[in-house]
């Protein structure tokens, strides 16, 4: 007898459809793992860093563009447009933190 891999299989779908999701969003350089490494989704043989999947919604943590503030947008809309991307493909509470601002292009010599 085999075990039905319905579960396992929606979760990696649901874990790489909010990750896609929430890279697509302008001004999301990256997903971020957290400050220990313990932020991401489990799945066979790999992981989604940045993205957990939980029974009472999804978590999400980012790192911001240095680009995002040159075009002044506030770090509110970021999160507002990323929450909005990832509840388009989960049900649930979506919770977004931004935890980083990626760092700008060394200056040209």
């Amino acid at each position: 007898m085999t075990a039905d891999p319905g579960p396992a299989r929606a979760s990696q779908d649901r874990a790489d459809a909010v990750a896609a999701a929430v890279l697509a969003v302008p001004g999301v350089a990256r997903l971020h793992t957290g400050a220990f490494g313990e932020v991401g989704t489990y799945l066979p043989g790999r992981r989604v860093a940045g993205v957990r999947i939980r029974p009472d919604g999804v978590e999400v943590h980012v790192v911001v563009e240095h680009a995002l503030l040159d075009r002044r947008v506030p770090l509110p809309v970021l999160a507002e447009q990323v929450h909005r991307a990832v509840g388009a493909q989960v049900p649930g509470p979506v919770h977004v933190y931004i935890d980083d601002l990626d760092e700008p292009p060394p200056p040209s010599v």
